[in-house]
Formats: structure tokens, sequence, C-alpha cells
């Protein structure tokens, strides 16, 4: 096994680190040989350290993107500011539903409601807007900046950053100054339908103390996918399905509505008060993927498909000064419903096929099982489908204090407490079936899912660092946690369905009803308490050449798994070995920034789907991830600019994933045949993945006129950890996206219009790929989620 590692060092992304890190680190000689650019470039500041500061001195690796190159790159929302930061992969399974990774720490299945939480958190200015199955997915307009934090950021933000953290910080209100403006937008999507936004902002000063800043928006979607007419007849039970009342063209369209308030007051030199209230209601139809054995972008399902996603956030934060210390509050409350429906007929097709190919079971087994054929005298349609409902409550403190940034000695430290309610109701479903095969109380309901989820989190954080010399710094952080996670609630059939799958109505610990469902099947609690810490050394070597050097940790926090014959998941923990450069040159008109690093991942968390369709959450043993991250950014001239980045990654187990662990827990390594052997490749993250943009200004007639050219690569992408999943799914294939736009505007940029094209070559680039159960059952039909073909669209905005 080790030579097949060696063999895989010659031919892997890592093994050419060196000669990638040799030719990055020699472009800025080679542009020395060129005339010195007249451009510069504009100063980045942000707020990854919970100080101001400027991109070019913070040593960690980050990637920004503000106000205007948000608007210039065309960024509606999380995909759209996504592909254009190479450290960030997105497993999008539609609007509300994206799974974010960094830096290729995925093993592929987050986001069940009763498995891990994410390993990247996810910020709206202070506060934490991470849930279970995902983030919130924001409308990105009136936005200041974009940031992204590669690597643990654990220390600083906690559990839900142990490979990263996205920071989306908003325009706040100013004071003094009336501003306003809206944009409005018309597109039309290839073999799809047409798309509009309406969007706009107004800030008002209300005294000379105060200021209120109002943004809203509408957006509509076209639908690209198309649910295609036909009939499925079901092997030995003389049933035949058909989906004409479902049957249509384009139709996973998508309506977006919301708004936010922000209220400044400065209360006096020293302290200001800013709440703010954001909401939106979000109605999705159909879905986001291609069923691969009809061809491109369509489906063919039998129940209606879609979602309603609502939500609001209240925040609160107070900033205010005591002496030489500055002193923040965050506090935010948040709440999203969401309601859904998902054909879920696959799984009926294919264990029918399963129990019609085996002689272990009669050929109208599943007439038997639902529909109570020795009762009722008669065989109905097995098609599932499933109506699901979660409620989500969040709430969240933090109170940090902080010293003078320009003392030689300076801090940060703070108290964090988190606490996430998720409400859980799953209801699969079968028309007609007999009262005898129902959960009891929940009418066609073959399974049920009625669950509460509690977890909890409290930590105190504290960074220090030291100027040693006016060059070199040391850094030391440490977080001390405790976190709690609560599940309890109903799962599984009714009380005479003929099969327990370990829950159900014959596995009741409680017999009382629990909200809803008969009885209680699970109740339990887990706990944990540790710390994690990060040290970090820095050096500038002039005021415009910086290198640092960092060792830190992230962790994530364990769980509890429903079926009972499986033990809690524990935590796992990245650590991160990292030297990074931050490189100003040529009279600030070139940026040159990077990173590479070594990460271990140990005992991760890996999400299959077991009997039933039942999540299983297990511990693996450990990864490792070599990468190298890369960012530059050149005013060539006064009218050219060029940027881009890159990230190369080589991801792996570096032990055996056997399936199982032993009596105490642990995942077992040492096995005769593993589900995914040491050296197997992780999923989700592709080897390469890099962007380059390019913008020319120019005038003509009087109006500012541009033309900007965007090219985004991903590499290929395997689709599951194990072996034989991965083969049965295959490969998601590398792509390449190419996004133009020209416009011009005019009367000291008051007006502006924008004709843009994305994705201009049409690729139909995979996201994820899945099939509806496991894959020994359903693997003989796989999706792949798509994105949005060519687009083509006119923009007008005008500012007041």
């Amino acid at each position: 096994m080790p030579m097949k590692r060696i063999k895989k060092n010659n031919s892997s992304v890592f093994a050419r680190l060196p000669l990638a890190a040799a030719i990055v680190a020699l472009s800025p000689l080679s542009l020395a040989q060129q005339a010195v650019p007249r451009g510069q470039l504009e100063e980045v500041i942000v707020t990854a350290q919970k100080r101001s500061e400027s991109m070019q001195d913070v040593p960690i690796s980050i990637q920004a993107l503000g106000n205007q190159k948000l608007t210039e790159l065309n960024v509606h929302d999380f995909e759209d500011f996504s592909k254009m930061m190479p450290s960030v992969s997105v497993q999008s399974f539609g609007p509300g539903l994206s799974l974010v990774y960094m830096r290729g720490v995925a093993s592929g299945g987050d986001g069940n409601h009763s498995g891990s939480s994410p390993s990247v958190g996810t910020y709206l200015d202070e506060q934490p807007i991470t849930t279970i199955t995902g983030a919130l997915d924001i409308h990105i307009y009136d936005i200041a900046r974009v940031e992204a934090l590669a690597g643990p950021q654990g220390t600083l933000y906690g559990a839900s950053s142990q490979a990263g953290t996205i920071r989306i910080i908003t325009n706040k209100p100013e004071l003094g100054e009336f501003s306003a403006g809206y944009g409005l937008e018309g597109n039309t999507v290839e073999d799809g339908d047409q798309g509009y936004l309406g969007e706009g902002y107004v800030n008002l000063p209300i005294s000379d103390n105060a200021a209120i800043r109002l943004v809203g928006w509408a957006k509509h979607d076209a639908g690209y996918i198309d649910n295609v007419g036909g009939r499925r007849g079901y092997r030995a039970l003389g049933v035949v399905s058909e989906n004409s009342k479902y049957a249509d063209n384009d139709y996973n369209d998508v309506d977006t509505y919301g708004g936010r308030a922000s209220l400044r007051i400065d209360l006096n030199d020293s302290w200001t008060i800013t709440p703010t209230l954001m909401g939106q209601s979000q109605s999705v139809n159909g879905v986001f993927a291609q069923d691969n054995t009809l061809g491109d972008r369509q489906v063919m399902h039998f129940s209606k498909d879609g979602s309603d996603d609502q939500w609001y956030q209240a925040g609160l934060t107070i900033e205010g000064r005591i002496g030489n210390f500055d002193l923040v509050y965050a506090g935010a409350y948040l709440k999203r419903d969401v309601e859904g429906e998902l054909d879920y007929s696959d799984y009926s097709f294919w264990y029918n096929e399963y129990f019609v190919n085996s002689p272990d079971y009669a050929n109208d087994y599943h007439c038997y099982l639902l529909f109570d054929t020795a009762n009722s005298g008669y065989c109905g349609n097995p098609s599932q489908y499933i109506q699901s409902e979660d409620n989500f409550e969040k709430q969240s403190h933090e109170l940090r204090v902080s010293s003078p940034s320009d003392k030689r000695l300076r801090f940060v430290a703070g108290l964090f407490w988190q606490d996430q309610f998720h409400d859980i109701e799953q209801r699969y479903m079968v028309n007609d079936i007999p009262v005898s095969r129902e959960v009891t109380g929940w009418p066609d309901t073959v399974w049920l899912t009625k669950q509460e989820r509690d977890d909890q989190d409290e930590a105190i954080f504290g960074e220090i660092t030291y100027d040693i010399t006016e060059q070199f710094s040391i850094t030391g952080g440490t977080r001390f946690f405790r976190t709690n996670n609560d599940l309890k609630g109903f799962f599984g059939y009714g009380l005479e369905f003929p099969y327990s799958g370990g829950g159900g109505e014959r596995n009741c610990v409680d017999e009382a009803d629990f909200n809803g469902a008969p009885c209680t099947v699970f109740n339990k609690k887990t706990d944990e308490d540790d710390n994690i810490s990060k040290v970090n050394l820095t050096y500038h070597i002039t005021d415009d050449h910086m290198v640092y050097a960092t060792w830190s940790e992230g962790y994530r926090a364990g769980g509890l798994n429903r079926r009972g014959t499986l033990p809690p998941y524990s935590s796992d923990t990245l650590t991160n070995y990292e030297l990074g450069w931050k490189t100003t040159w040529f009279d600030n008109t070139l940026s040159f920034n990077g990173a590479v690093f070594q990460e271990e991942w140990e005992d991760f968390q890996f999400s299959i789907l077991g009997p039933n369709g039942l999540t299983e959450i297990r511990n693996a043993a450990q990864a490792k991830i070599n990468g190298l991250e890369v960012e530059l950014n050149w005013a060539a001239t006064e009218a050219f600019t060029l940027s881009g980045g890159f990230a190369l990654y080589d991801a792996y187990l570096s032990e055996n994933y056997c399936g199982f662990t032993n009596s105490s827990g642990s995942p077992v390594t040492n096995c005769a045949v593993a589900e995914a052997p040491e050296y197997q490749e992780l999923p989700v993250t592709a080897e390469s993945k890099g962007n380059i943009t390019g913008r020319y200004t120019f005038n003509v007639a009087g109006y500012d006129a541009y033309t900007q050219a965007t090219v985004v690569y991903e590499g290929s992408r395997e689709s599951d950890l194990r072996t034989v999943e991965r083969g049965i799914l295959g490969k998601m294939d590398a792509y390449t996206l190419v996004d133009l736009s020209t416009g011009a505007s005019w009367c000291d940029d008051t007006y502006s219009v924008e004709l843009y094209v994305k994705n201009l070559t049409d690729e139909n680039a995979e996201t994820n790929k899945y099939a509806q159960c496991a894959e020994g059952i359903c693997g003989a039909q796989v999706y792949s989620g798509v994105i949005q073909p060519r687009t083509v669209g006119l923009r007008f905005a005008q500012q007041f």
C-alpha cells in the first residue's frame, strides 16, 4: 500500500505544488521587466480578526469581494460568489439547500436534520446564520463585502468554523447623508423561461446622530428543468403510475421577496447601537437536478416538488469604548420555517424491483407491506412522496473586549453563547393505504419523523498578540468550549406495520403523545467540553511584504444517532499547519497573496443512508489535506485590471475506513476489505479550482464604458467516499464557465446599464450526484445537480 501512495504522489496535484509555487512566486519578477502601471489597487478593509484591518495586514488566508467587485461580477447569491473563491466548494440542491465546504474538508452527506453540524460557519455581520441543514440563502444586494476565511477559525468563531468561515457584511446606515438607488433586471435562460429582478435601497438621516437604511428586493428565477410526462410500471403488482398531473416544462422556477432595515444611533462619541431586522420569503418549485437516465435537464417525477422557505433575523450590535478598550455586544434571534414536498417514487420503484428479483420475498411484497392485501383484498399504487415541515429557532450572544490595535501588546477576548432549536416533521406518504399500515393518527403516512433537536454552545475565547520587534509578531489564542446536543421524538412505522425498522410504535420508550406523534421512540443527550488553540508567527519583511506561519485547530461537535443499535458519534477535529504570504508590488498596482498548508482531520464524521433510508453518522479514522492557495490582483493600467485565484488540493484518507466502530465507539481501521481504503481521494472537492477576471474601461461619446470577461474552472470531483458507492454514482466532470458583460454609466455614475451573459458556452456542469435511496438499491437511477444554463440579461440602475 505505501508503494501505491508513492505512485499517486507522482501524479497528484500536491506533487506539483513546489513547481506551481515556484512559478507563481516568480510572477512579480517577470512583471518587473514591464513599465510600472499607472492604476492602483483599492485597499480592502476586513474584520476577519474582529478588528478593522487592511486585508494585506491580516496573517490568514482570506479572500474578500467588496461592494464594487460584487456589483461588477453580478453576484446575487451564495453560488455566485462561491465560484469566485477557490477555497470554497458548494453542493447545491436548490435555493436554501446548499452545503458549503472549504479546503477539501468534506466527506459528503452533511445537512441532514439529525446529522452532523456544518463544518463551515456563515455569519451575517456579527451574527451566525448557520442552521443544521445549511446556511440561509441570502440575496446579495447592498452588501459591503463578502469574506471567506480559509482554514480553522475555531478560536474566534467556534464550532461551526472547523474548516473556515464565510462572512457577509452589510452596508450600514450613514449619518448626515441621504442616498438611494435601485436596479432593474430582466433575463432569459437557454431552453428555459424568463426571469426578473428589482432591488433598491434608501439611506435616511433622521437626526444629527441617527440614520436608517432600508433595503428591499423581489426576484423571479426562471425554470430550466423539465418534468417530462411518462409512465412507470411496478412489476408483479399490475400497477402503472403516470405523472400527467405534474408534468411541466421549466418547472423549477423560484420567487424571492425580502428586505432589511437597520438603524444606527450614535449615543455619544464613544457608543453606537445598531439594531437590524432582515427577512426573506422564497417559494421554490421543482428540483434542480437531472435524471441521468433521461438526459440533460429532465426528470420524470410523479408527485409535486417544491418548498416555501420563510425566515427573519433580528440583530442588535452595541459598540463602545471604555478608556482605551473597545467593547462589542452582538446578539441575534433567527426564526426560519420551511415547508416542502418531494417526489420519492424512486424509493418505491427500486425497492419493488429488488423484491421482485429476490428469492427471499414474494412478488407481491409491496402489496402485502403497504396495502395489507390479506385483509384489504386490493393492491394500490405504492409511489411514495414526502411532506416536510422544519421550524428553526436560533439565538446567539457574544460579548468581547479588545485593546488598542496600535499597542505592542494587544488582545481580543470574549464570551459566546448560542442555542439552536429545530422542530422536525417528515411524512413519507403513499395515497390510499389502509389504516393498518398508517402511523396512528397520520393518514396515508407510512413513516413519520417527528423530532426536536437542540444544540447549545458556550465558549470563552481570546487571542493575544505581542510585537517582538517592529517587524516580528507572535499571536496565541485559545477557546474553551462546552457543547450539548439533545435529540428526542418519534421516527418509524405504525404499530401494525410488518416491519419495525429499529423505531416506530413497536419501540416506544414513553407511551405519551409527542407533539402529535404516537409516542416517544428515543430521548438522548450528549455533551462534551474541550479547548482548541492557535499560534501564529508574522514577519513583515517590508511595509508591503509579509510572511506568516500558523498552527491552528478547529472542531465540530459530536451528536446522536437515532438508531438504537448505534453509539453517538464523537466530535471531529482539524489541525492546520500553514505558511502564507501577503505582498504588494509596484506602488500598490499588484498584490500577490497565497498559502501552502497541510491539515489533519481526525475521527471525521461521515453520513450514510442505512436501512429504510435512515441516516447514520459514523466516525471514520483520519484524513489529510495538502494544498496551495494563490490570489493575484493587478491594475495593469488605469483602464485594465486583472484578478484571479486558484487552489490545488490533495485530500485523501490516511487510514482505512472500514464502516464500523469498536465497542468504545472508535473507528476500526484494520479490516480485510475496507469500504474506503487508505489514500482514497475525499469526495466533493476538486483537485484544482480557479478563476480569472479581466476588466477594461474606456470612454465612448462621454459615457464611461467597460467590458469584462470571467473564466471559472473546477476539476472533476468524486461523488462519495466509499469505493462501491462512488463507482455507482460516477464522477462529477470538470467544467469551465465563461461570463461576459459590457455596459456604461453616465452623469457621474448616476445611471448605468449592463448587458451580460452567464455561462456563455452553456455548460451543463454538475454540482452534486445522488440517488434517492441507498446506492445499492436506487443506484440505477442517478441524479446530477446542474447549474443554470446560458443566461442573457439586461440591467439598469440609478443612484440618487
